[in-house]
């Protein structure tokens, strides 16, 4: 499909009439379209949704996504298709279209959702057993991994939207010959390349919600930095797992691509090794088996102050795919919800780190450096173990598929601020 907005009918757009994903800039509620932003809001008040519900001119009024994360899948879906024909190709009223849009480039973006709650996963073997490795080599993998997702409940309070600087956190540490922890700035500073899902509908408590049902309450994904401090982290974790570590920022991106955008991107589930257990009843659907995966590529790309000034392009660290989850959307949504925890409109839920095989599909620095011994070189000759001062993490993803339009995110950038 073809677009009146010309720049959406670029092929390397991340945002083609396919896409259409909502976020959130100084005008309101926003929806991208090649270079451009739509606003819902003007849209809604010049009348071009009148064949809408009251709930959905409503909502496209609001600060926030939330409002049209609750409506039902069918009032979504309309929406959907009332702003595809408004920007495709052949539209008559271009003119008062484009009175509702702006150059993105002039977009402030803000946090999307007014998240309630925010649960992060870790839902990638190869990461778990990376991780799992350095700490226990003989037996990287705990015995309940690959039959219950593991997850911890995050802190909504510090998610910023992409671009925010992120300040260095203080805590706790101890040198492994250190007779007692200090306090001070983290040296271990870390990204972690994840993908967010947020909750349209949500659950009563004491429900539960069946995993043939979990994609019904998914509104859409975006990128997402989980920040972590490795040496308060390995401070901290025991008994009870990450806490100041993690809490200090989490970076989502602005653009919320929906469930409906990614439909030509959908994957298998990830194959399990012969020998593993098969997902337990309540996890379990043969439709989620066989299309529950989604074909999602993750970039993460490392910019320091030096190669800014040098005017040096961001140099690419990894490159993973998030149909590598050991566990799919729907099983996290429902293992979620499993014991009765009500889950509500506009929580985020994170994959965890998304990592591969292959030492350039490791998700985070303490993976790709092997906990600092085999630092990565940068252009300048530079070398990181972990993150310093000024420099720039950026997240990219994006889905491609022959035939069809590519799906991007966006970005999910974020700066380590200077002392």
């Amino acid at each position: 499909m073809k677009s009146w907005v010309e720049s959406a009918n670029d092929p390397a757009t991340d945002f083609p009439l396919a896409n259409l994903p909502f976020g959130v800039f100084q005008d309101g509620i926003g929806v991208a379209i090649g270079d451009y932003v739509l606003s819902l809001a003007t849209c809604a008040q010049a009348g071009f949704f009148e064949e809408l519900s009251p709930a959905t001119n409503g909502a496209c009024e609001s600060p926030y996504l939330n409002g049209l994360m609750a409506l039902s899948a069918d009032e979504r879906a309309a929406l959907r298709r009332r702003l595809t024909g408004l920007l495709a190709a052949g539209q008559t009223q271009r003119e008062g279209i484009a009175m509702a849009m702006v150059p993105r480039q002039d977009a402030v973006m803000r946090v999307p959702v007014d998240i309630g709650d925010y649960t992060d996963f870790y839902a990638s073997l190869f990461h778990a057993t990376n991780v799992g490795r350095m700490f226990r080599p003989d037996n990287p993998l705990l015995p309940n991994y690959k039959y219950v997702p593991i997850g911890y409940h995050g802190r909504a309070s510090s998610i910023v939207v992409g671009g925010t600087e992120i300040e260095r956190p203080q805590g706790q540490t101890k040198a492994p010959d250190g007779a007692a922890p200090v306090f001070g700035p983290s040296r271990s500073l870390d990204y972690e390349v994840e993908v967010g899902m947020y909750v349209a509908q949500g659950n009563p408590l004491g429900t539960a919600i069946p995993v043939d049902e979990a994609e019904l309450h998914i509104f859409g994904f975006s990128l997402l930095n989980d920040w972590s401090a490795r040496d308060i982290q390995s401070w901290e974790y025991q008994p009870l797992g990450p806490f100041l570590s993690k809490s200090f920022a989490t970076s989502v991106s602005p653009w919320v691509v929906t469930m409906e955008a990614l439909t030509p991107f959908r994957a298998p589930a990830f194959v399990r090794a012969a020998g593993d257990p098969e997902p337990l009843p309540y996890l379990y659907s043969a439709e989620d088996q066989r299309r529950g995966g989604i074909d999602i590529t993750l970039e993460v790309y490392l910019a320091s102050a030096r190669m800014r000034a040098e005017q040096l392009p961001a140099f690419r660290i990894s490159r993973s795919y998030f149909r590598d989850l050991y566990w799919t959307p729907a099983q996290l949504l429902t293992h979620h919800a499993s014991n009765g925890c009500n889950l509500r409109t506009g929580d985020l839920l994170a994959s965890g780190t998304v990592s591969g095989e292959a030492d350039d599909a490791r998700g985070c620095l303490l993976e790709r450096t092997r906990r600092g011994a085999d630092p990565v070189t940068l252009p300048t000759g530079e070398t990181r173990k972990f993150l310093e001062d000024g420099d720039e993490v950026i997240l990219k993803g994006y889905c491609e598929r022959e035939g069809v339009a590519r799906i991007g995110f966006g970005e999910c950038a974020g700066r380590v601020a200077s002392r």
